[in-house]
C-alpha cells in the first residue's frame, strides 16, 4: 500500500504537519483554561481575580481555537487529496490488471468478485487511508499528548493513565483481530450479491419468460440473509468493545476526580490543575471513543486491501511475447495442439490442422465439441495444453499479445456493443477510421440499412449491452466492427446464427468481395453457413473427424451427411444446386 501513498507522499506530510499543529491547540487549551481559573478567578498568585488576565489568557484560548480549527480544514483537505489519489491509483490498476487477464482467471475469479474489488473495495481502502491520517494518527496523538501533559500536572494522574492505557489497548487488540476475519467474509459476502445481481441484470429476460423471479428471489434472499448475518456479528462484537472502553474510561474519570479533589483540599496542587487533568482526561475519553469507530473502518479497510493485494499480485496466466507480428499472409497452423480448461477434462485431443493464406474455412461441430474454444488459441485467450499454434510459421506464444489480437479481426459468438453511437461501436474495430469506412464495413455486414433507419442513423446511440437491438441487428454491427479492421485473419464465431438465410447469403457474397486473400475462419452450426468455404473441418469430441470440402464430405463423411439430412428442411432446399 505504502507504493501508491509515496506517489502523494507531500499532501500527507502536509496533512500531519497541519493535523500536529491542530493537536498542539487542542492540548494547550486545558492548560490556558487552569491558569483562567487560579490566575484570573481565583486570584492565586495575584492577590485577587484579574479580569485582565482572563481577556488576556482567554485570546490566547480563542486564537488556539481559530488557528486549531484552520489547521483541521486544512488536514482534511490533504488527507483528502491524498486518500482520494491513492485510491484513484489502486483502481486504475485493478481496472488494467483485470483486463491483463485470461479468460480462464477472469472465469475463475467471477464477474460479482471483480466488480466489489474495483469499487466497493477500493472506496473502503479510501476511507481507511484518510481515517489513519485524519483520526487514528491525530487520535493517538491527542491521547500520548494528553498522558504526557497530566503526568506533567502530577505524577499521579500520570500512574492513573499507565494503568489504563494498556487495557484499551488489549480490549480494542482482540476486538480487531476477531473483526479483521469478519470483515473479509463480509466482502465476500458482497461478491455473491454483486454476482446474483449482475447475473439476474443481464439475464432479466430469460428470468421473466422462464417466470424464475420468485427463484431469484430466494436466491438473493439467501445471499442477503448471509450478509445481514456477517455484519450481525460485527456489530455485536464492536458493541461489546464500546461498554468495556467506556467502563475502563469512566472509571479513570472517577479515579482523576477522586484523587485531584483530594490533592485539592490538601492544597497539594491548585483547582485549576484538576480542572486541567478533567479536560485531558474527557480529550482521552473522547479519543477512545473515535478509535472504537475508527477501528471499524480500519478493520474493513484493511480486509479490503488484502483481497485487493490479491488481484494487484495475480500474474497473468499468459505471459507476452518478445516480438511484433510482422506483415505476413495469414497462415494459421495448429500442430499437436491439445486444450483443457480444467485436469482430466481435455476438450481438444491432437489437433492438426493447416489453414492456408487467403483460405476459408468453416469449423462445424455438435455443440460442445471444442469450436470455439479451437478459435480462442489462436489470439491467446487460452493457452493451449499441449503443442502449440503458429501463425505465419511462428509459434503465437512469441508474439506480443497486443501485435498478434491487433492482427486479427473477431466476430465473436456473443456480439457485445457499448454504449455509444453506431459509429462509435464499429470503430472498435478501427479507432481511426473515417466515416466513409464506417459506412462501407456497414454496408457488407448488410447493417447500413437499419441504422440508416434510425433516427439519427450512424450517430443513433446503442443502449446498454445493446438492448436496443435486435440480435440480428447487433451480430451485424459486430461483424462491420470485424470487416473494418485491417487484418489478415478474420475470425467469426457463429457470428450469423441470428441471420435470415436471405440476410445471411447477402453477407457472405459480399464477405468473399472484400476479403479476397484475407484468411477467413468461420464457425458455423448450419451446413448453409458453410458449404461456400473453401474447405469444412468437422469436430468430433474434441478431434478433426473430417476435412474437405462440401462435396467431398458429402462423399466420405456420414457425420457430415447426418448432418447435412438433418438441415434438409427449407434451410437446404433453398441452397441446394
Amino acid at each position: 500500500m505504502f507504493f501508491y501513498i509515496r506517489r502523494y507522499l507531500l499532501w500527507g506530510l502536509l496533512a500531519v504537519a497541519f493535523m500536529c499543529g491542530e493537536v498542539c491547540m487542542d492540548l494547550m487549551q486545558p492548560k490556558l483554561m487552569s491558569r483562567i481559573v487560579d490566575e484570573g478567578v481565583m486570584g492565586l498568585g495575584t492577590g485577587g481575580s484579574d479580569m485582565g488576565i482572563i481577556a488576556h489568557l482567554g485570546l490566547w484560548m480563542l486564537g488556539c481555537v481559530v488557528l486549531g480549527c484552520f489547521c483541521g480544514s486544512m488536514n482534511t483537505v490533504f488527507v483528502n487529496l491524498a486518500g482520494q489519489h491513492a485510491g484513484n491509483e489502486i483502481r486504475k490498476d485493478c481496472f488494467a490488471r483485470i483486463l491483463s487477464l485470461s479468460f480462464s482467471q477472469v472465469d475463475a475469479a467471477g464477474t460479482g468478485t471483480l466488480i466489489t474489488r474495483v469499487t466497493n473495495d477500493v472506496t473502503q481502502v479510501e476511507n481507511m487511508l484518510s481515517q489513519f491520517i485524519r483520526g487514528l494518527v491525530r487520535t493517538s496523538c491527542l491521547l500520548v499528548g494528553s498522558a504526557f501533559f497530566m503526568y506533567q500536572l502530577h505524577h499521579a494522574f500520570g500512574l492513573l493513565i499507565v494503568i489504563a492505557l494498556p487495557l484499551l489497548v488489549l480490549i480494542m487488540g482482540i476486538i480487531l483481530r476477531l473483526t479483521n476475519r469478519s470483515f473479509l467474509a463480509l466482502q465476500a459476502e458482497l461478491d455473491a450479491i454483486n454476482r446474483i445481481l449482475s447475473e439476474d441484470i443481464a439475464g432479466i429476460r430469460i428470468i421473466k419468460a422462464c417466470v424464475h423471479e420468485a427463484y431469484e428471489k430466494r436466491r438473493f434472499g439467501r445471499a442477503n440473509e448471509a450478509l445481514l448475518a456477517t455484519q450481525l456479528h460485527v456489530l455485536v462484537l464492536f458493541a461489546l468493545m464500546n461498554p468495556l472502553v467506556n467502563l475502563v474510561m469512566g472509571t479513570l474519570v472517577v479515579l482523576v476526580l477522586w484523587q485531584g479533589g483530594q490533592m485539592a483540599a490538601a492544597g497539594m496542587i491548585r483547582p485549576g490543575l484538576v480542572i486541567a487533568a478533567i479536560s485531558y482526561t474527557t480529550t482521552m475519553l473522547m479519543g477512545v471513543m473515535m478509535l472504537v469507530m475508527l477501528f471499524q473502518t480500519i478493520s474493513r479497510g484493511l480486509a479490503s486491501w488484502k483481497r485487493l493485494r490479491t488481484l494487484l499480485q495475480m500474474e497473468p496466466a499468459i505471459r507476452d511475447g518478445a516480438h511484433d507480428v510482422p506483415p505476413g499472409r495469414g497462415e494459421v497452423c495448429f500442430e499437436h495442439v491439445s486444450f483443457s480448461y480444467h485436469a482430466g477434462q481435455e476438450i481438444l485431443h491432437d489437433i492438426n490442422l493447416v489453414i492456408h493464406p487467403g483460405e476459408h474455412v468453416a469449423i462445424m461441430g455438435a455443440t460442445g465439441t471444442g469450436k470455439t474454444t479451437l478459435l480462442s488459441l489462436i489470439p491467446r485467450f487460452y493457452e493451449v495444453t499441449e503443442g502449440r499454434v503458429l501463425v505465419d510459421g511462428v509459434d503465437v506464444r512469441d508474439y506480443r499479445l497486443s501485435s498478434l489480437r491487433g492482427r486479427i479481426a473477431f466476430g465473436l459468438q456473443r456480439s457485445e456493443l457499448f454504449t455509444a453511437t453506431m459509429a462509435e461501436n464499429i470503430r472498435w474495430g478501427q479507432e481511426d477510421a473515417s466515416l466513409d469506412e464506417v459506412r462501407h464495413a456497414a454496408a457488407i455486414a448488410q447493417a447500413e440499412a437499419f441504422i440508416r433507419r434510425q433516427p439519427h442513423g450512424f450517430d443513433a446511440m446503442v443502449a446498454e449491452r445493446g438492448t436496443s437491438l435486435s440480435g440480428g441487428q447487433k451480430q451485424r454491427l459486430a461483424i462491420a466492427r470485424a470487416v473494418l479492421r485491417r487484418a489478415e485473419i478474420r475470425i467469426f464465431d457463429d457470428s450469423t446464427s441470428a441471420l435470415d438465410l436471405r440476410t445471411e447469403a447477402r453477407l457472405c457474397e459480399a464477405l468473399d468481395r472484400e476479403d479476397a486473400g484475407v484468411t477467413r475462419i468461420t464457425v458455423a452450426q448450419r451446413i448453409a453457413s458453410a458449404r461456400h468455404a473453401d474447405r469444412i473441418v468437422l469436430l468430433e469430441h474434441g478431434r478433426i473427424a473430417a476435412d474437405g470440402t462440401h462435396e467431398e464430405l458429402l462423399q466420405t463423411s456420414d457425420l457430415y451427411r447426418s448432418l447435412y439430412d438433418s438441415q434438409l428442411g427449407e434451410e437446404a432446399k433453398d441452397h441446394e444446386g
